[in-house]
């Protein structure tokens, strides 16, 4: 495995999706930090990523010291938990920190799920008007099944659209993706794009139940390779 020096950290990263993307990004080397309001469930998640990528790289503490010690910031709570969290930590973020904001508002109603209607237009832009102006924030992982990002095994083979009203955060997120094996990061263009991104998502857990799988995800044919 080789190590960078990017250093990802996860609020809230102690549930599938965090603990998949946790084991994604160590797997590609860099230095992953996982967060919880509790330090012993964070060591928890850290020691279950750990012994599936059989090393020791992954650490476990509080979501306080995961957003001082982090370079991209993760949050991977639940939407209905997102912007109590943040606004608890807005005074967390240094200079050089940026918010990856991986959240999608959805609600479950007689076994169909539903997309939750914001007034900003999307998640991402409904908590970007609650951070700090100094701190950029990109949307990714969207799209991309918690069941399979927790499966060490399986290969992601697919797109991370990225989308950001800043452009040198956006261009970070995306080199910086260029280390998990199997994905190619797509420029979805500026934050605005979140709103297809996040309806996408409910899309994909649509197909996902009427088909009877766990897995769907979005591939762009025809993008250059490079």
């Amino acid at each position: 495995m080789k190590h960078s020096d990017l250093r990802v950290g996860l609020i809230g990263g102690t549930g599938d999706e965090g603990r998949g993307l946790a084991l994604r990004w160590a797997k590609g080397g860099a230095m992953v930090t996982i967060g919880s309001r509790s330090a012993e469930r964070a060591r928890l998640a850290a020691d279950w990523v750990n012994q599936a990528i059989g090393g020791d790289s992954v650490r476990g503490v509080t979501n306080q010291e995961t957003i001082t010690e982090s370079d991209l910031v993760m949050l991977t709570v639940p939407f209905e938990h997102a912007t109590s969290t943040l606004e608890s930590h807005a005074r967390d973020f240094h200079a050089d920190s940026i918010l990856i904001d991986i959240t999608v508002p959805v609600s479950f109603e007689q076994g169909r799920v539903r997309y939750v209607e914001l007034p900003e237009g999307s998640a991402s832009e409904h908590l970007k008007s609650r951070m700090p102006d100094d701190v950029p924030l990109v949307a990714a992982f969207k799209t991309e099944p918690a069941h399979l990002l927790i499966d060490p095994t399986s290969p992601l083979d697919c797109d991370v659209f990225v989308a950001s009203d800043s452009r040198e955060a956006k261009i970070r997120v995306i080199e910086a993706i260029a280390l998990i094996p199997g994905v190619r990061a797509v420029d979805a263009g500026a934050l605005y794009s979140a709103r297809a991104l996040e309806r996408m998502t409910v899309l994909a857990i649509g197909i996902n139940r009427r088909y009877k799988i766990k897995s769907a995800r979005y591939r762009v044919v025809g993008l250059p390779s490079s």
